[in-house]
């Protein structure tokens, strides 16, 4: 069963705390959330208790890759090992990279040097009994040796390395989202339930795009994919479209 979340950068321009935004979490519905925006703003222990009181897991967070790659900066303090501990603490067991830029998707050699990075960091993880996975945008699609260049990324990386497929962004780099879910369901952890109008390369709610959210939720089903993680980059309404957002994930999975 694919249990729903959210990715907490929906609300990242709210102002409230993240204990109040996992309240809203919680009454939106959803089983689960995605850590990324102003996870270390709160308390842990008060982040701890307003998962335990909404009954929200863990499903991942996103995590920068120089956190895992022990290479702080005076914008990021913490490395390898501080970075794993504050996930346990909070119930995570997958660590996602969210972006790497375009110029890692330029060529077969600068595609497989991400698998080299990725690969390094599955094998450290896993001696921690966390797993890895890696989130798209579109670049991850430019033309690399006559393919998209995610193709030649899964195919290079170790299946230690998982994908969160997000759905949005694959349609607009000009790929079959649930075709790209199928062809890969052995290395999918999670997918990312984002609509987009392809034209324009824009983040839109849920039916409001072209993502043909039907063929996607059956797809993430057919791969045992544990979580559909509800994400919009620029909601208007953050609140009420996280509560459209869970009602869509539902209804398609009914």
């Amino acid at each position: 069963m694919v249990d729903i979340a959210v990715q907490l950068y929906t609300l990242r321009s709210l102002e409230a705390p993240l204990p109040e935004l996992l309240d809203r979490v919680g009454a939106a519905g959803y089983d689960g959330v995605e850590f990324a925006y102003r996870v270390r703003e709160s308390p842990v222990e008060e982040v701890i208790a307003a998962l335990d009181r909404n009954a929200l897991d863990a499903a991942s967070a996103h995590v920068p890759i120089e956190a895992l790659e022990d290479a702080p900066s005076e914008a990021l303090e913490d490395g390898f090992d501080e970075t794993v501990d504050f996930y346990d603490r909070l119930g995570v067991d997958t660590l996602v990279v969210p972006w790497l830029d375009p110029e890692h998707f330029e060529s077969a050699a600068a595609v497989d040097a991400v698998a080299t990075r990725l690969d390094g960091l599955a094998a450290a993880l896993g001696a921690e009994d966390v797993r890895l996975a890696y989130h798209n945008h579109d670049q991850e699609f430019a033309t690399v040796d006559g393919a998209p260049a995610i193709e030649r990324l899964i195919d290079r990386t170790d299946d230690r390395v998982g994908f969160e497929i997000d759905v949005g962004w694959a349609l607009v780099g000009g790929s079959d989202p649930a075709a790209l879910i199928d062809r890969h369901a052995d290395r999918i952890t999670h997918v990312h339930a984002a609509d987009a109008d392809a034209a324009r390369g824009e983040s839109v709610a849920l039916g409001e795009g072209d993502v043909d959210l039907g063929a996607v939720v059956a797809s993430a089903q057919r791969a045992d994919a544990e979580w559909l993680v509800y994400e919009h980059d620029d909601p208007g309404d953050p609140i009420a479209s996280i509560e459209q957002g869970a009602k869509a994930l539902r209804d398609a999975l009914e």
